[in-house]
């Protein structure tokens, strides 16, 4: 009988990691690093060393900084959730769709809770392409919402009014929620659950922009 024998080589060059992954290492490096010490004091240098990859790498995915900076907050923040919560509540009533896109949002924020407190103290000092990258990320997220707000307004659910304007008063609800509870710790939100809150600012938002409220006399 014949025996095949095989022999490994030992000196068989590793399996390199897929780009996408070495991508995703890069972006929950620099999620990390940038949480616990800012844009301005996390280095390039640092994330790679996170990420176990090259400085030299690091660039190859993203050229500068402010670009590996801009990725987090698109891939990170609420903003991805909120596209994928869309198609799935297209056809509920307003007042359920809306609870659970708060709900997502809250969650998130929650998650992101260190990343957004030192984003917070250390705004003031960025630099003004900085404040630009953010401007652009907020500008898309208020407009992801307002696209949704517009088409209910299309089909005769909501009134008419600026949806770009409701977008940012909503999501402006919740935030000074997460703040004052989260991060100012401010006594007195804790007095009523999570889900409460919601019920009620999402009640807020709704009687003021259903085709059927009516204001009261004056």
């Amino acid at each position: 009988m014949r025996v095949s024998i095989v022999h490994r080589n030992s000196h068989a060059p590793k399996q390199l990691p897929s780009r996408e992954a070495t991508r995703r290492r890069i972006l929950d490096g620099a999620l990390k690093l940038f949480s616990q010490k800012g844009y301005l004091g996390a280095t390039t240098k640092e994330i790679a060393r996170e990420a176990n990859i090259s400085e030299m790498t690091l660039f190859r995915h993203f050229p500068t900084k402010e670009v590996l900076f801009e990725s987090v907050l698109s891939t990170h923040s609420f903003l991805p959730a909120l596209k994928e919560i869309l198609p799935a509540i297209k056809g509920k009533p307003p007042e359920e769709a809306l609870a659970l896109i708060a709900r997502k949002y809250l969650a998130t924020l929650e998650r992101r809770k260190d990343f957004i407190k030192i984003l917070l103290s250390q705004s003031e000092f960025f630099p003004e392409k900085m404040h630009t990258i953010y401007h652009a990320f907020l500008s898309e997220l208020f407009s992801t919402l307002a696209a949704y707000l517009r088409e209910m307004q299309s089909e005769g659910i909501l009134r008419q009014f600026d949806p770009m304007l409701g977008a940012r008063a909503f999501l402006a609800m919740f935030f000074t929620y997460f703040l004052t509870k989260d991060i100012l710790r401010f006594q007195g939100t804790e007095q009523k659950s999570t889900d409460t809150v919601i019920r009620e600012y999402v009640g807020y938002f709704i009687n003021g922009t259903l085709r059927e409220y009516t204001a009261m006399a004056r």
